[in-house]
């Protein structure tokens, strides 16, 4: 499974940007999927996650009410919406695939995107 996320860019703090993460070479509707950050110098960090039917969902309590995840399977993509963002979510943001389910550790993931930057400024 090839994942390829985007729509990140520049934006000023209380802006929003929407994330798309697409898959060529299988469906992801089976599959429980992640957003993941890194920013430079720390560990990549759980974002928020999905189910492969997106009747569930959890988020980091750091983006709790800020950023939303959804999938459309019919169109094979899932998304971040993230709403008042702050400097500190400037970090570039991968989304991941879960074969067996999901969760919040990268370890859990086995298909990765390359990742889209999100730089907020102040």
């Amino acid at each position: 499974v090839q994942l390829q996320a985007y729509g990140g860019g520049l934006v000023q703090a209380g802006g929003s940007l929407r994330l798309s993460c697409t898959a060529s070479g299988r469906t992801l509707s089976t599959y429980g999927m992640g957003w993941f950050r890194q920013a430079p110098g720390n560990e990549r960090e759980f974002v928020a996650g999905i189910s492969w039917s997106g009747g569930s969902t959890l988020y980091a309590d750091s983006i709790k009410g800020r950023f939303t995840i959804s999938r459309d399977n019919a169109k094979n993509t899932v998304y971040l919406q993230m709403n008042s963002l702050k400097p500190e979510d400037t970090a570039v943001y991968y989304c991941a695939a879960d074969t067996t389910g999901w969760g919040t550790t990268v370890k859990k993931y086995d298909f990765w995107g390359q990742g889209t930057l999100v730089t907020v400024s102040s």
